[in-house]
């Protein structure tokens, strides 16, 4: 059964229950990430005791990724009672629903109210981002802001609450302070609530509670719904139909757009998309079975992610973020799903296609997490522990990238410079897929409860296979035309040239071998995308290319290199050409040798 080698989970300090402080189950993990520079962290010591001290931060040109280790406790959670209303529409037995008693503490969000029937509402959101922006600011040294970032399809104003200890938040201030940003993004579906309603509590916690001191090493942004729309209708899509999170790459949804100018201008070094995941569905039709776990998660899985950048997620972030959860009697695992087609009984690790926040972000060379909690169809049974399971999980994603601050102000300039570093040189996977293997997956008995471990055919994505791959060009000529594209690769922070007298470069031109039209798909089935693809296949001719004034030049030598490859190549599913912003194969031409000719900036 392959998986990835884990650390022992040790244990967080026994402490006592503060309803009136939800975080306070998780204040050691934050304050040992507070108190110390550097990592491996000493075992926790009570507060009577004298602050734990820790190692320097090693600087070296290729940096070393030394185990993390947050030790924690396990607390024994006090049951309590779920809602009868909630009980009554569970889509299981009782049995299964007592494997998921309520933790031991209360969240008190707007949509978490005693006797509320829906979620925190989009005003009630904005209310609360500038309730904890005014907190904040009460703090000497913390600074805080509501800023508006975009719009949804249906004129929702999309949202993020800034917090620092930085001279201020606006972006330039921010990357100067020298300090990691994280970017929290909740609800990107809109039937996935639970990530928004922790949200709402990181942002409280952070503002004027338990969470604050992790502000002295880090900058936190939080966007607390990515889909207002979605969320206001309780459906996945967003209101014309697309699934955002498949639309990072492409950015055809203002709400994708929006968010990729906010890691534009934030460049985050750590992102977390928080989601929820199917609990019944087409797995009780498939396997008989009901999902058992808290929480799955992913870490970033596409072509030409950097070595270290993976190392970092497992080391630095899973590790911790599986011992935090067991700290607190919640269950994990990889995160998995399965496609709609009943008869096809494959589960797959999530997908390894560079069109989700988690590969996209990756792509931008950001330590990029998806986690999901059990959610999606059973309305709001369980949701107290669904927001527990995210707020511990989040937070030990937050302590984590204090602790490691150090480590993180050297990794993402080593891993910008070492992509840039690739440009004309060796090979680039073109695309890349699973690696099929057998996994022992334990899900529930929907009537006994009891654990039931059944043997599936499984698709990892912790092992690339290369489907296809190609030298790696200097860069890519697009013509004069391709203004669209050329938007779209800047809205990522791609830097794009402009060709500023006519000349010639050296290059392979793509000649079309084949072609249909097909839809775009991933491990469910098709995307709710909306509109056919050109599925083509190609040869290249090597030739001396005439390139007019007024044309374009992305060069390779830049941190967003490999987020460029998988948009220009064009005979991927998720390429730019096959969903129609690059017209014609003529538009792009891979360009093999260091250009000559004179190029300036975009304006």
């Amino acid at each position: 059964m392959p998986r990835t080698p884990t650390t022992q989970p040790i244990a967080p300090p026994t402490h006592h229950i503060h309803r009136a402080r939800p975080l306070a189950l998780l204040a050691p993990l934050v304050l040992l990430a507070a108190c110390g520079t550097s990592v491996p962290l000493p075992p926790w010591t009570p507060p009577s005791a004298r602050p734990a001290t820790v190692a320097p931060a090693p600087a070296p040109a290729s940096p070393a990724i030394p185990p993390a280790t947050v030790e924690v406790r396990p607390v024994a959670p006090a049951t309590l009672p779920s809602s009868p209303a909630a009980q009554a529409d569970a889509p299981y037995s009782a049995a299964v629903a007592a494997r998921f008693p309520a933790p031991s503490v209360i969240y008190n969000t707007p949509g978490l109210q005693a006797g509320r029937t829906s979620f925190t509402t989009q005003a009630e959101i904005q209310a609360w981002l500038r309730d904890q922006a005014s907190a904040a600011s009460r703090t000497p040294g913390v600074r805080a802001s509501v800023l508006s970032f975009g719009r949804s399809q249906r004129g929702e104003t999309l949202e993020a609450l800034v917090l620092t200890r930085a001279g201020g938040t606006d972006a330039a201030v921010l990357q100067s302070a020298g300090k990691p940003t994280v970017l929290l993004v909740g609800q990107q579906h809109g039937d996935e609530p639970a990530g928004s309603e922790a949200l709402l509590v990181i942002a409280r916690e952070l503002a004027q509670g338990l969470l604050q001191p992790v502000l002295e090493r880090i900058n936190v942004v939080i966007v607390p719904r990515g889909n207002p729309d979605g969320a206001a209708s309780n459906q996945r899509a967003t209101t014309g139909g697309l699934d955002m999170n498949r639309d990072h790459l492409l950015l055809n949804t203002p709400e994708a757009q929006a968010l990729a100018r906010l890691a534009r201008d934030y460049n985050p070094t750590v992102v977390v998309d928080a989601h929820e995941y199917t609990v019944v569905g087409r797995y009780l039709q498939k396997f008989g079975t009901v999902q058992k776990f808290d929480a799955l998660f992913q870490y970033a899985t596409t072509a030409n992610l950097p070595e270290f950048l993976t190392k970092a997620a497992e080391e630095w972030y899973r590790r911790p973020l599986l011992a935090a959860l067991k700290g607190q009697n919640l269950s994990s695992e990889w995160y998995y799903t399965t496609s709609s087609d009943l008869a096809d009984k494959k589960v797959s690790m999530g997908g390894t296609q560079p069109d989700t926040g988690r590969n996209v972000n990756g792509l931008k060379n950001a330590v990029s997490l998806l986690i999901e909690t059990r959610g999606v169809g059973i309305g709001r049974l369980h949701i107290q522990r669904r927001v527990h399971t995210q707020v511990t999980a989040i937070t030990s994603v937050l302590a984590s990238t204090a602790q490691r601050a150090n480590e993180l102000h050297q990794l993402r300039p080593y891993l910008d410079k070492e992509v840039g570093a690739q440009a004309c040189k060796e090979q680039a996977v073109i695309e890349a897929g699973p690696t099929g293997a057998q996994y022992d997956l334990v899900m529930l008995d929907p009537a006994t409860g009891a654990d039931k471990t059944i043997s599936v055919d499984w698709d990892s994505a912790l092992a690339l296979r290369t489907l296809k791959a190609r030298a790696r060009p200097c860069g890519y000529w697009l013509s004069a035309a391709s203004t669209t594209a050329v938007d779209r690769l800047r809205l990522h922070g791609v830097q794009v040239l402009r060709v500023a007298e006519q000349g010639s470069m050296l290059g392979d031109s793509y000649r079309e071998t084949a072609s249909t039209s097909g839809e775009r798909q991933d491990v469910r089935g098709a995307i709710a995308d909306g509109n056919a693809i050109i599925k083509v296949q190609v040869s290249l001719a090597r030739g001396v290319v005439d390139v007019p004034r007024g044309s374009y030049y992305v060069p390779l030598n830049q941190p967003m290199a490999n987020l460029v490859i998988a948009a220009l190549e064009p005979d991927t599913q998720s390429s730019f050409f096959a969903n129609q912003i690059v017209q014609g194969l003529q538009s792009t031409v891979r360009v093999m040798a260091e250009p000559t000719i004179k190029l300036e900036e975009l304006n």
